[in-house]
């Protein structure tokens, strides 16, 4: 039986400087050769590697004209799979970038993949399924260069209706982790869900995509605090789960964020793809990385012309000893500073996507700092009454962000202000985060000398979920006066001193399925929020200039 495909293709990495290779990331239904044809005559092929039973590729394009645009088609065996027969949608095409061009960078997070049913979708329009239809029915629209997606890109503890009904036909939902997944078949079938979705496949398939996950990529706030991640593995579930997740990160969403050099450079991808089976080889790899995480970096940089993007693993990199906190460990916090001030003047533009906010609504920052010295025991010391009080207020409330590690969000503050200051320092320094289902901007000051570099916090989402009134309520207190000035008496509560940096909040909040597009070309920086709206609709809500005109 001839080869099919199962999910793809994704366009993953286009060359940001070069403009001459790119990526293309497919599953096959059986052992194949995969191979991209562009119509312009570059291409590239490659066997697929197996994963506990499922067969991938990682095709890499070489030969690619920057400055141009290609249609490409993808072969299985030699038969062609795609573009499909009959496709509403236009051709699929690598666009590459050409000396001097700008960059279009779309970003947001959560996205909670069921489908609706009966045509109503209790959480509204799919702000992908919208910004696809919108780019297909409008070819002269502008287009993203860039998808960046920050984190929940699967729910792995909140399945759909029909992913329900298919693991309760594989076991007994009675028993843990119940309506959730459990191990890597479950998993493949998250991706399904997402990825098969017609016009997310289309996007996607066109569209580059940068990845990196957060909790529900895992389970709802992973890696809260020692006590949390202690509760976890005293359950006979969880070893299961996290390392299919890690397994599953790894194949559909790690090795797309790569170069063709760093895949090339890559042992652990070597070894997988050099053996019949590389299932044992990677869960070895997952396994270390799970029990020692300094010794795996998840984060990574790519390069758009004179736009540099940081990726911040913000989950797995997590130090939770009490007397040590850290949201990075001290080498990948290390690499994150050596990459935002290497070559100072090399690019205009630097971006920081971090899942979570750095720049919290004040009232909900106060709140975590508070909370981190209580469990730390400035009150009556580690182990006593206020400490286990507030150890059980942060992992029901979920107060997890930067802010509840003091030192590395003090740490992240001086890097960004000094990323941003001096002679070469870029036009603008951004934080690009998600997480927290609504979408602002916020602007820090400091005490003292402000960094040349315009510094924002631009936080977008979700990109397809919903929010409670009660806590759409809540984030509004949080960012009013009378919620700074409760953030105030909780600080001096646990004796903890003002922020290294201010900040007030210059657009939002706005509560919808958005996605956020910065367009960046030389040193001028302009941001547009759009949300989907019921009818396919695609509607511009803020439109600003962060730097030049």
């Amino acid at each position: 039986m001839a080869a099919g495909l199962r999910i793809g293709p994704l366009l993953r990495y286009v060359d940001g400087v070069t403009g001459d290779s790119a990526t293309i990331w497919i599953e096959a239904d059986r052992p194949c050769t995969a191979e991209a044809r562009c119509a312009s005559g570059a291409g590239g092929s490659t066997r697929t590697f197996q994963i506990a039973g499922h067969h991938y590729a990682v095709i890499p394009v070489t030969g690619l004209t920057p400055g141009t645009t290609t249609e490409y088609e993808i072969r299985l065996d030699g038969r062609r799979v795609w573009p499909l027969p009959d496709s509403r949608f236009p051709p699929s095409t690598i666009r590459t970038p050409a000396p001097g061009d700008g960059v279009a960078v779309a970003f947001g997070s959560c996205r909670w993949a069921a489908k609706p049913a009966a045509g109503h979708d209790p959480v509204g329009p799919d702000a992908l399924d919208t910004l696809a239809a919108h780019l297909a029915t409008h070819p002269d629209a502008e287009r993203p260069d860039v998808l960046l997606l920050l984190g929940d890109q699967v729910y792995a503890d909140e399945t759909s209706t029909a992913t329900r009904r298919w693991l309760a036909a594989r076991r007994d939902p009675r028993d843990p982790p119940g309506s959730e997944v459990g191990e890597y078949e479950e998993y493949t079938r998250l991706y399904d869900e997402s990825w098969q979705d017609p016009e997310v496949g289309w996007l996607l398939s066109t569209v580059p995509s940068c990845m990196i996950f957060d909790d529900h990529d895992i389970i709802d706030d992973w890696n809260t605090s020692a006590a949390w991640l202690a509760r976890m593995r005293a359950t006979h579930w969880w070893s299961e789960r996290v390392l299919s997740g890690l397994m599953s990160y790894w194949v559909y969403q790690h090795l797309g964020n790569l170069s063709p050099a760093e895949l090339a450079a890559d042992p652990l991808y070597a070894e997988v793809c050099g053996s019949p089976d590389g299932t044992d080889a990677l869960r070895r790899f997952v396994a270390q990385a799970d029990a020692d995480p300094a010794g795996t970096r998840w984060s990574y940089r790519r390069d758009f012309g004179r736009t540099r993007l940081l990726m911040i693993d913000t989950r797995a990199a997590r130090v939770l000893r009490e007397d040590g906190r850290a949201m990075l460990d001290e080498a990948e916090a290390a690499w994150v500073r050596e990459q935002a001030l290497t070559d100072p003047g090399s690019y205009d533009h630097l971006l920081v996507g971090t899942s979570l906010p750095w720049l919290l609504p004040p009232l909900i920052h106060d709140a975590e700092t508070w909370n981190a010295a209580l469990c730390r025991g400035v009150r009556g010391g580690p182990g006593g009454r206020w400490a286990r009080f507030a150890e059980d207020l942060r992992q029901r409330a979920d107060l997890e962000h930067w802010a509840a590690f003091p030192s590395s969000f003090e740490a992240l503050t001086r890097l960004l202000a000094e990323a941003g200051s001096g002679p070469q320092a870029p036009a603008t320094v951004c934080v690009l985060s998600g997480d927290v289902h609504h979408a602002y901007v916020a602007e820090p000051r400091w005490p003292e000398r402000e960094p040349e570099a315009r510094v924002t916090q631009l936080t977008c989402s979700p990109l397809h979920n919903a929010i409670p009134l009660s806590v759409r309520l809540g984030f509004r207190f949080g960012w009013s006066r009378p919620g700074r000035r409760l953030g105030r008496v909780l600080a001096r509560h646990a004796h903890a001193g003002p922020a290294p940096v201010s900040w007030r909040r210059t657009g939002g909040p706005w509560f919808g399925n958005q996605l956020m597009t910065l367009a960046l070309h030389g040193r001028s920086a302009r941001l547009t929020l759009t949300q989907a709206r019921r009818g396919g609709r695609l509607v511009t809500v803020d439109e600003r200039i962060l730097s030049g005109s």
